[in-house]
């Protein structure tokens, strides 16, 4: 989604942003911002994380039953 911006649309959205909030609200919201991102990846990563925990210990129970 992201990559179809391109750096004039970037500066644009900044701009937006710059007149919405202010320069005074902006670094706040960009925290804001960057702390939920980082919190949205490490719940991802740690779905993901289990997913694949849970599908080793499935395929290592058909290895054990392939082997009998």
């Amino acid at each position: 989604m992201l990559s179809n911006i391109g750096f004039p649309g970037l500066i644009l959205i900044f701009l937006l942003a710059l007149i919405v909030f202010g320069p005074k609200k902006l670094p706040q919201i960009g925290r804001a911002v960057g702390t939920s991102l980082r919190e949205f990846k490490d719940a991802t990563r740690g779905i993901t994380d289990e997913i694949q925990e849970e599908f080793k210990e499935d395929v290592q129970a058909a290895r054990k039953e392939s082997v009998k």
